[in-house]
């Protein structure tokens, strides 16, 4: 405790200390009187105008990929927003995408690239949302009203991944060279590699590369974030040169890539031996992921998808010890392959054998987060069609085959009869 004779002139200091604390918090709210104010956030409607004048955006992209083209613009009355698309510019016929109120909701899970053109398109939030976007849906969105007022417009491209030119840079290969015209120049931009595929073991990463052309002619109308800069499939792109550039494919660089795996956390040490003895009896090793089965009949096609995946992403597959490097099992390394992995991260089985049971891993993002167990039964009730992958591999294979065959009957007969001739000469 203090003495008695200190106890009033300490009183005096902190009265003294706190009416100074009070007189500065006074000239701090006369000094910012809105220091503590709430400020609702700026609408973006109202701080971009739409302008006078309809111009597209371009944007590229893959096929097989998803993407979202936001309503930049619109008035402040207008409270729902219709998208049309139109594949040629100046043409009277515009598709509508969705219903007038902008309600359709679509779960990107069961869209294939075969849908309906109508299934693969949703409107959120102003914005138009496409799903697995196919080689078809290049040309002109524009967002607008139901009586046909437009708002905002894209070019954009979908550029095929069928024809794609694949490069390893482990084999020391090297990306397409510029192509370089009296009037334009050619060249390809690629996107940031994707991140490893697997982790602990050697992986692979992805770089995907679009078509762009440079050229002083581009179309006016068209909006480009560098100058005289745009896709090779914009409608800005004259058609003269369009067919100079037929032959230039979209690339994907994949090289070979070693990461570690995030540590787990370190768990009790009194249970460290029960785990070691838990663990003897079990034959293999398997990894903590979800596992789903699936029974599938022989003799047909097979197409896995990892669940959640996106096509720029970096997906890796795996049976037990076996692992499907691109570098081998990707689509396009050799014809004859019966398992091999697509542009879209698939894996697919042309003709499921017996030796294809096990299970599969999905690798994302370098991490392993789904297993599917595959059941071979012989029983099947449906019907072969022409339609079916495997029915057109082997009509493929059938009608090469004939005609091999007969070309070399021809050149046996040919040579025959140049030795009669010969002779008799």
């Amino acid at each position: 405790m203090l003495p008695s004779f200190i106890l009033p002139q300490w009183n005096k200091e902190a009265s003294y200390i706190g009416l100074c604390f009070l007189i500065d918090i006074l000239l701090w709210h006369l000094k910012f009187p809105s220091a503590f104010e709430i400020i609702e956030k700026e609408d973006v409607f109202k701080t971009v105008p739409c302008p006078a004048f309809l111009l597209f955006d371009n944007a590229a992209y893959l096929a097989d990929m998803s993407f979202e083209l936001p309503c930049n613009c619109k008035p402040e009355e207008v409270t729902a927003v219709v998208w049309y698309f139109q594949k040629n510019m100046g043409s009277k016929k515009a598709k509508i995408l969705t219903d007038f109120n902008g309600t359709v909701l679509v779960d990107a899970t069961h869209i294939r690239s075969s849908s309906d053109m109508l299934l693969r398109f949703s409107i959120r939030m102003f914005n138009l949302i496409v799903f697995r976007a196919q080689v078809e849906d290049t040309g002109h969105y524009m967002c607008g009203t139901r009586q046909g007022d437009y708002f905002y417009g894209y070019d954009v491209d979908v550029q095929s991944s069928q024809k794609i030119t694949v490069t390893f840079e482990d084999q020391e290969q090297h990306p397409q060279k510029d192509q370089i015209e009296q009037y334009f120049s050619v060249f390809t931009t690629f996107w940031e590699w994707t991140k490893c595929d697997r982790c602990g073991v050697r992986g692979e990463q992805r770089r995907i590369g679009l078509c762009y052309l440079k050229s002083n002619y581009l179309f006016t109308r068209y909006y480009k974030t560098i100058p005289d800069v745009t896709s090779c499939g914009s409608a800005a792109v004259p058609k003269l040169f369009k067919k100079a550039i037929m032959m230039r494919n979209s690339e994907v660089v994949i090289r070979s890539c070693m990461v570690k795996c995030p540590k787990c956390p370190t768990k009790n040490p009194k249970f460290s031996l029960s785990n070691i003895i838990s663990k003897l009896g079990r034959k293999r090793w398997s990894p903590e992921v979800p596992i789903q089965l699936y029974t599938h009949p022989i003799g047909y096609g097979l197409i896995i998808s990892c669940p959640g995946a996106r096509p720029e992403q970096a997906v890796a597959w795996d049976k037990e010890k076996i692992r499907y490097y691109r570098t081998q099992y990707l689509i396009g390394v050799n014809r004859t392959m019966r398992i091999y992995i697509d542009h879209g991260n698939h894996l697919n089985i042309r003709f499921v054998q017996l030796e294809d049971r096990g299970i599969y891993y999905c690798w994302l993002d370098g991490q392993l987060i789904a297993g599917f167990r595959l059941a071979v039964t012989f029983k099947t009730s449906r019907s072969r069609s022409l339609s079916d992958p495997e029915t057109i591999y082997a009509l493929n294979i059938i009608f090469t085959s004939y005609v091999f065959i007969t070309i070399l009957f021809v050149a046996i007969h040919c040579c025959r009869f140049s030795y009669f001739l010969f002779r008799c000469c």
